[in-house]
């Protein structure tokens, strides 16, 4: 039982880690909250299970089809939606309730697409489903593969954010956009490059978490709001944090529909994010603003 739920937890958890990053990475750079985040895991989910049922491929290959889509469309949303709000801000904190608003309300327009093209019922296909034994559990081959996927992804992307001219480039933009200007960074280029890498990242891990658990159009939320835990946990803007924090999420949520109630493990999260705020209000990773 004890190994049953330290697998899940991992496997969960490593997903939850991928798409937490990609919302840090989002906010942290362009210092504007996307609440339609979890709704690009949602619609990439979709577009795979569609897909799939057509034409038998792989839902990891057809990543490779979905994730340019996703990153191109969260630019989109960014250089077109955010844009205008973000050169009329006149502080940080305005800018912040004013992309609240505004994606609060593509929040609902997706989910209002998918909802008129699939309908509200809980959707799901077979893929890779063969279980494995390792020691005295069993677990299903789909969800070693999407947590291996999830840590690659990570790995990779952490590697590239802190060892390349690029991930310089956001990382600098994240900490001080105005000192970051001063040396040549177009910051406008950075924040929209943030905010697709996050939403290809989103759509990842609605395309990995998609081959093992069932979904609906209605379901994105859920993907939002446990990335902004995992977010606000770790420290915003904190990329390893937030993949540790995300795993920890994943391993809660395990142990406690294993040897409590499935039904408490909301409860539990949010008790533990609480308690995560109380503590540390700028993050369990994060450092005291002075």
């Amino acid at each position: 039982m004890f190994t049953n739920a330290v697998l899940s937890g991992l496997t969960l958890g490593g997903v939850y880690a991928l798409v937490a990053m990609g919302l840090t990475i989002q906010y942290g750079v362009s210092r504007t909250m996307n609440l339609g985040y979890g709704e690009f895991s949602i619609a990439a989910a979709f577009a795979v299970f569609v897909m799939f049922g057509a034409f038998g491929i792989s839902p990891y290959l057809l990543a490779i089809l979905v994730l340019p889509v996703a990153f191109g469309l969260s630019w989109l949303v960014y250089r077109v939606m955010l844009m205008p709000i973000v050169r009329r801000a006149k502080s940080p904190l305005a800018l912040e309730i004013d992309s609240l608003l505004l994606t609060f309300g593509l929040l609902f327009v997706i989910m209002g697409i998918m909802l008129l093209m699939f309908g509200s019922d809980y959707t799901s296909y077979s893929y890779l489903s063969v279980p494995i034994r390792i020691f005295d559990a069993t677990v299903a081959l789909n969800r070693l593969a999407s947590f291996g996927a999830a840590v690659l992804v990570g790995a990779v992307a952490y590697w590239l954010l802190m060892h390349t001219r690029t991930g310089m480039a956001l990382r600098a933009v994240s900490v001080d956009p105005i000192g970051a200007r001063l040396v040549g960074i177009d910051v406008n280029w950075a924040a929209g490059l943030a905010f697709g890498l996050g939403g290809a990242i989103a759509a990842l891990g609605g395309i990995l978490i998609s081959t093992y658990m069932t979904f609906t159009a209605e379901m994105g939320v859920v993907f939002t709001m446990k990335a902004l835990i995992v977010v606000i946990m770790a420290g915003v803007g904190h990329v390893l944090g937030a993949l540790i924090a995300g795993l920890v999420l994943g391993l809660i949520e395990a142990f406690v529909a294993t040897y409590l109630d499935t039904g408490l493990t909301v409860a539990v999260i949010y008790a533990v994010f609480l308690l995560a705020l109380i503590l540390r209000p700028q993050g369990i990773f994060g450092r005291v603003a002075r």
